[in-house]
């Protein structure tokens, strides 16, 4: 399995302490079925900073500790950038690091209380740029739990969504499980990820999440995430499936 959002590179932000927890989430993962992970450190949330260089530099070095341990996973680029006002100048000093350095897909991470203004447009100048923002946990956004139309907006607008596996197997409440179900009956969920931070917390549940999707939607809802996650990791384009919107009757015409 592929995981695309993980923070498994120790020292930088809220992840592992030491090498060795590194070592270990790494050992967790596999035992988890997982063969590909991308190392998604923050970068701009308030408290980390990660630039694009920096990331480039420590995923290689644990890339070339696992092989020395012979642990059979591969750590691919990442990072997890919260959104901001600056964010272009971010992008023109060479801070931003997309999925394994392609230029093509970029998780991008909201604010947990609110959908900012200013967030449509940087959708749109991403995609300008010819960058996909994938729009990680958007269940555990309060903004979007809301005001579910600003969800829907923005995967029309050509933004994907990432949900979190521990969201839809209840590790952050009654209301993330049911709000994450909702996004992915709406067809409005692209990608299934762990945003593992240990082997304790925010472990590596995808299979579970996997399985539960199954049990709820049926294989080929669960295949179609798992064959999102793999055809990401080998560059070809994403069939995205279209959202399932309902249209409000307006004076019982329609």
């Amino acid at each position: 399995m592929i995981d695309i959002h993980c923070h498994i590179l120790p020292y930088i932000d809220d992840g592992p302490n030491s090498y060795d927890e590194a070592l270990d989430m790494a050992k967790g993962a596999v035992e988890a079925g997982i063969t590909h992970l991308y190392a998604t450190p923050h970068h701009f949330n308030g408290r980390f900073e990660n630039k694009k260089d920096k990331i480039i530099e420590n995923v290689a070095i644990f890339n070339d500790k696992l092989q020395k341990e012979n642990i059979p996973l591969i750590i691919h680029l990442g990072q997890e950038l919260r959104i901001h006002r600056e964010i272009f100048l971010t992008y023109e000093l060479d801070e931003i690091l997309t999925l394994d350095n392609k230029g093509k897909y970029l998780l991008l991470e909201l604010p947990s209380f609110e959908v900012p203004t200013y967030t449509h447009d940087v959708i749109y100048e991403l995609l300008l740029k010819g960058i996909t923002p994938i729009i990680v946990h958007p269940e555990r956004n309060k903004g979007f739990m809301q005001d579910f139309d600003e969800l829907i907006k923005i995967v029309q607008r050509g933004a994907l969504t990432q949900i979190t596996s521990g969201s839809l197997i209840g590790h952050f409440g009654k209301k993330v499980k049911s709000f994450s179900q909702k996004i992915i009956e709406k067809q409005l969920a692209h990608f299934i990820a762990t945003d593992a931070h240990s082997t304790f917390t925010r472990r590596f549940s995808l299979q579970e999440g996997y399985d539960t999707i199954s049990n709820l939607y049926g294989m080929q809802q669960m295949y179609y995430f798992k064959e999102n996650a793999e055809i990401l990791l080998s560059g070809e384009n994403l069939s995205i499936e279209k959202p399932k919107i309902t249209r409000k009757k307006i004076l019982g015409l329609f």
